[in-house]
């Protein structure tokens, strides 16, 4: 979904440089995200479970402060971060519900 945003910025005539943060916040996310689930699919322990969720919360939190502090700069540019971040997150969202819902397990009855 980021990659067809772009196309969108560029025949709107909006700042690329707005798709390119949103771009950047959304991929830094899905790393910590990927990051985090590798560690507790390794330990499995409460302590890991715990590390794991202020991991989850600390990833929106940052990417709301990133966000914040660039639309008090420049409000356009932090809208069009915004609106980007939220077109990935809502499609990766989406593709993993989808994903888990169309699954094997989920047609069977338990």
């Amino acid at each position: 979904m980021i990659g067809v945003a772009l196309p969108v910025f560029l025949l709107a005539g909006w700042r690329v440089k707005g798709w390119a943060l949103g771009a950047v916040l959304w991929l830094g996310s899905e790393a910590l995200g990927w990051v985090l689930t590798r560690v507790q699919q390794r330990t499995g322990n409460l302590a890991a479970a715990g590390v794991v969720a202020f991991g989850m919360l600390f990833r929106a939190i940052a990417v709301m402060v990133v966000v914040f502090a660039v639309a008090v700069s420049d409000k356009w540019l932090g809208l069009a971060a915004a609106l980007t971040y939220a077109a990935g997150y809502s499609a990766t969202l989406g593709l993993s519900l989808l994903t888990y819902f169309s699954g094997a397990e989920a047609g069977r009855a338990t």
